[in-house]
């Protein structure tokens, strides 16, 4: 068994991508509702042709699944979950968190903590919650 996070969007997926993209340094696979094969039973709504359907990318041997979510069914947040990514070096946990801190809120810049070499929680300009840790203590 295996569990994925699935992040969804309201419209802007698209520059989700790029931002997570630039912060891990990942390329992640996109399908559009323009690209789904036509009558295999599923018929977008229209206006969704240009937002993205499916798109995930891997972390750290995990994948990360995306989408716009359509009219009928808009995307909430909550603050009750987030994605933690244990990272290989406090370069890679630096980087991440940078690029993801613009135009986001900080919970807590990358720090020496007692559980952790390198710890930092912040809410990105998408409102998805991530926390960052490089190397156990």
């Amino acid at each position: 068994m295996k569990v994925n996070p699935y992040l969804t969007f309201n419209g802007n997926c698209a520059a989700a991508i790029a931002l997570y993209e630039a912060a891990f340094g990942v390329k992640a696979d996109a399908l559009r509702y323009k690209d789904a094969p036509a009558g295999e039973g599923y018929d977008p709504p229209p206006g969704t042709e240009n937002l993205i359907m499916h798109a995930q990318f891997s972390l750290g041997g995990d994948e990360i699944y995306l989408c716009d979510t359509t009219p009928e069914m808009p995307s909430t947040f909550g603050n009750g979950m987030a994605i933690h990514a244990a990272l290989d070096s406090e370069e890679q946990v630096q980087t991440a968190f940078d690029v993801l801190k613009e135009g986001g809120k900080v919970g807590m810049e990358p720090a020496e903590v007692f559980w952790s070499k390198l710890f930092g929680s912040l809410e990105d300009k998408f409102g998805i919650s991530w926390m960052f840790s490089f190397g156990a203590r």
